[in-house]
């Protein structure tokens, strides 16, 4: 296979999902094969390039972009990466003992139109990894709200049933709050303090000593930028761009199979 295809044992995983019929009768020719038109989809992924410069080895440029709608649309991104994250938790190669929070602006060009504010055009990528620095949960919104804010749906979002037990972020996440917030949900918090910060210091030296291991949340939204497509968002539609960024955390955990 090409690099930018998947292997026959990277598909037996996923073939389950992604060759599951979605009720749609279509006459006229046989409709091109999941796989052919997903692997179209992980070119324009990986290549960063418009639809139609899509190679002729691919099925044609206008199947592959319905085709990665309809799965955007119907869920079955989520549902790939839900299997995956729960099945590598299950082997012992997810650990959500400790995970790692962080955000990233990621400008747009076509899809200004919907989230323009303050910071320009563009979209606010939030991403948990877990300790192995593999991506847990993904979500996008505008650019305007605070990460903080923004830490609790992001958790929602997360590809496993478990939740983690303990995130990690730097100081933009030193948040009382927050704090509070995800103590509900059984979940610790640690970063450390802002050093404007007010209030009696509620987190301990020796728990912080887990910080030093951030870098792997800095790693995860590199091997993602890896991926052109998600550099820059040129989809019109969110939740179009949120699919490739799925696609990409696919392939990221389908690495760790083999």
């Amino acid at each position: 296979a090409r690099r930018e295809e998947l292997t026959d044992e990277q598909w037996a995983l996923i073939a389950p999902i992604f060759e599951k019929s979605n009720g749609i009768q279509t006459r006229g020719r046989p409709s091109r094969s999941a796989r052919e038109v997903l692997n179209g989809v992980l070119w324009i992924l990986r290549s960063g390039a418009r639809w139609a410069d899509l190679p002729e080895r691919f099925p044609p440029y206008q199947t592959c972009h319905r085709r990665f709608q309809a799965w955007v649309k119907d869920g079955r991104l989520r549902r790939v990466l839900e299997t995956l994250a729960q099945d590598l938790l299950e082997r012992g190669k997810l650990d959500l003992s400790e995970t790692f929070i962080d955000g990233t602006f990621v400008s747009a060009k076509k899809g200004a139109s919907q989230w323009k504010d303050q910071a320009g055009k563009g979209t606010k990528l939030m991403a948990v990894a877990d300790g192995f620095g593999l991506p847990l949960a993904i979500y996008t919104t505008s650019a305007s709200p605070h990460e903080v804010r923004l830490v609790e749906r992001t958790v929602c979002e997360r590809f496993t049933d478990e939740r983690p037990r303990r995130i990690i972020g730097d100081k933009a996440y030193d948040s009382d709050p927050l704090d509070k917030q995800l103590k509900k949900l059984d979940i610790e918090l640690i970063a450390p303090h802002k050093a404007n910060r007010k209030r009696p210091q509620t987190q301990d030296g020796r728990v912080l000593r887990r910080y030093k291991r951030r870098w792997k949340i800095e790693r995860l939204f590199a091997w993602l930028q890896n991926f052109r497509r998600i550099i820059v968002r040129y989809e019109y539609h969110s939740d179009n761009y949120l699919g490739f960024v799925l696609l990409g955390c696919m392939l990221i955990l389908l690495r760790n199979y083999f």
